[in-house]
């Protein structure tokens, strides 16, 4: 049996590779498919199978790019209503590939159509699969979240109950030594509390998972449904595009390349430009009005949880090639509103004589002397509640960076008065920064390194009432 596990950091996304007698399934696809097809052609395979968990919420997947590329037959969940060519997955269906047996099972929970798959590699042993694909069902130490379909018609404690079912009647029952690899790691908003390790086994996961320790169905949805945080707003894109199908990248409209005049230009006639360098390099100057997700985090994440509803999109990189990246990973989650790129990237703005907007970024002793100082400033943590509540700078205000801009004009702040932003490693904090630039703040301070830099340093850290309670 030959198998594969490709992990995509950026979305910290698992997909796989698995088969036998010279052909295999993938199971779970990114948008650009050339890492299986490379994969495959390395093992002398042919990719006759793809095998799509669930419809995935959190990412576009390249079920179709690969079905136009290879002519594999694509497998859903019969629940799934895909609008594409398929077969439909049933409880028990399988797939036989040389001595490697892919069987499906139902695991309705986190969308109504999930399915995981038991893989059987039958030189070996017939009877007891060696490893269970569990897509988002479970993951290593937490299982997926149930209330990302609840405008289908189906409440998140309806599908936490068919969680509990799924995990009690199919997972839990398999042999302690099946090892379990999941479709998400640690950073993924498809679960909550799961780790960054990428398998284990089903005994391991008996033993430590929350979500498999002993408890009544009805603590179990209780538990499942509580402090749930908003899905990211691209989700329903991303999802519906999964269902109907998504045009093929080759489909897509050709890049532009921009000058800096056209740049400037596009952005006077309402495009929004995209920065996707480092936190540094943007601090130091960059377009004004900018926006800046950098790609050395959760890109394509951040852009759809903030611009996929942004057309119009110019993309700016330290130079082309980051550039065309930048637009690869945000079709990944279905952003497809790119217009252009800046030719030559960065330097060709400055190059230019292009007027440029920067900002402080310090250090957390700085930012210490600043803040104790007497009518120093304000800090805004950009960090979700509960990170704010666990441990934040004294006194600091808390506004989640993807509630950011509807929730600013509550804060009260003065657009004119320094402003430390901090949030936790500092990739939030300058994405942050860029967004309260364009709101019109003019006395921005990035903290370099975030919470996790400022309690290194052993600077003083507070916690929520709610956090010590």
């Amino acid at each position: 049996m030959e198998f594969q596990q490709h992990y995509l950091t950026c979305l910290a996304q698992a997909s796989y590779l698995v088969g036998d007698g010279g052909e295999c399934a993938i199971v779970d696809p990114r948008r650009d498919i050339d890492v299986y097809l490379d994969g495959a052609a390395a093992l002398g395979m042919t990719i006759t199978h793809i095998i799509e968990t669930h419809l995935h919420a959190d990412f576009v997947s390249g079920h179709l790019e690969l079905a136009a590329r290879t002519g594999a037959t694509i497998h859903v969940g019969h629940r799934a209503g895909a609008d594409y060519e398929h077969v439909p997955a049933h409880d028990g269906d399988e797939i036989v590939m040389g001595d490697v047996t892919l069987r499906f099972l139902e695991t309705p929970g986190h969308t109504p159509e999930s399915v995981c798959v038991l893989v059987f590699d039958r030189s070996v042993d017939a009877e007891r699969p060696l490893k269970v694909l569990t897509g988002d069902t479970l993951f290593i130490g937490d299982a997926g979240r149930p209330d990302l379909v609840s405008s289908k018609g189906l409440t998140a404690e309806d599908m936490a109950g068919m969680m509990y079912d799924s995990l009690h009647d199919k997972l839990m029952v398999l042999p302690d030594e099946t090892e379990v690899f999941p479709g998400h790691g640690a950073g993924s908003a498809c679960g909550r509390a799961m780790s960054s390790a990428l398998s284990c086994t089903i005994g391991v996961q008996k033993q430590t998972n929350w979500a498999l320790q002993p408890q009544s169905r009805e603590e179990f949805i209780a538990s499942q449904t509580v402090g749930l945080p908003p899905a990211p707003r691209y989700f329903p894109v991303a999802a519906e595009l999964n269902r109907s199908g998504p045009p093929l990248l080759s489909e897509l409209p050709a890049l532009a390349l921009l000058d800096a005049d056209a740049l400037a230009a596009a952005q006077q006639a309402g495009a929004l430009v995209l920065d996707v360098r480092t936190a540094d390099a943007f601090a130091v100057g960059h377009v004004p009005g900018s926006v800046n997700i950098g790609l050395d985090g959760q890109f394509a994440s951040w852009v759809g949880a903030l611009l996929i509803d942004v057309g119009g999109v110019v993309v700016v990189a330290e130079d082309e090639a980051a550039a065309r990246e930048a637009v690869l990973r945000m079709s990944r989650v279905g952003h497809h509103g790119v217009a252009g790129v800046l030719a030559g990237g960065f330097p060709s703005w400055t190059a230019a004589g292009m007027a440029l907007a920067s900002h402080e970024r310090i250090d957390p002793d700085a930012a210490e002397e600043r803040r104790t100082t007497e009518g120093g400033p304000t800090v805004l943590d950009v960090r979700r509640e509960p990170e704010h509540e666990g441990g934040h700078v004294p006194g600091a205000l808390n506004l989640p960076l993807h509630r950011l801009d509807e929730g600013l004009d509550d804060m009260g702040l003065d657009p004119a008065a320094p402003l430390l932003v901090i949030c936790l490693g500092g990739y939030r904090s300058s994405t942050a920064c860029s967004l309260l630039e364009r709101r019109g703040f003019t006395g921005l301070i990035d903290i370099r390194g975030g919470t996790r830099a400022w309690v290194d340093a052993g600077l003083p850290v507070e916690q929520s009432a709610a956090a010590e309670a």
